[in-house]
C-alpha cells in the first residue's frame, strides 16, 4: 500500500492553478513588502539625514523589486492564458 503525501511542491502537478496561485501570492507579498521597505527607508533616511546616494540605492532596490514583480506577473498572465 502506498501513501501519497500532498505537499505544496507537488500540488501544482495535481492542480495547474495551484502553481499560478502560489506565484500570485508571492508577487503580492513582494509588492507590499517592497513598498513598505521603500517608504520606511525614505522616512528613516530623511530623519537621519543620510546622503542622497544612499537614498538612490533604496530607490534602485525598490525598482528592482517592482520590475521582478512585473516580470512574474507577465508570466502568470501568460500561463493563465494557456
Amino acid at each position: 500500500m502506498t501513501v501519497t503525501v500532498i505537499t505544496e511542491d507537488n500540488m501544482a502537478d495535481l492542480d495547474p492553478k495551484a502553481g499560478i496561485s502560489r506565484k500570485a501570492r508571492r508577487v503580492a507579498l513582494v509588492i507590499a513588502g517592497t513598498m513598505l521597505l521603500w517608504l520606511g527607508g525614505q522616512r528613516i533616511g530623511a530623519e537621519m539625514g543620510i546622503p542622497l546616494k544612499y537614498s538612490f540605492l533604496i530607490d534602485l532596490a525598490a525598482m528592482a523589486g517592482f520590475i521582478w514583480a512585473m516580470v512574474v506577473t507577465y508570466q502568470i498572465w501568460r500561463d493563465s492564458r494557456a
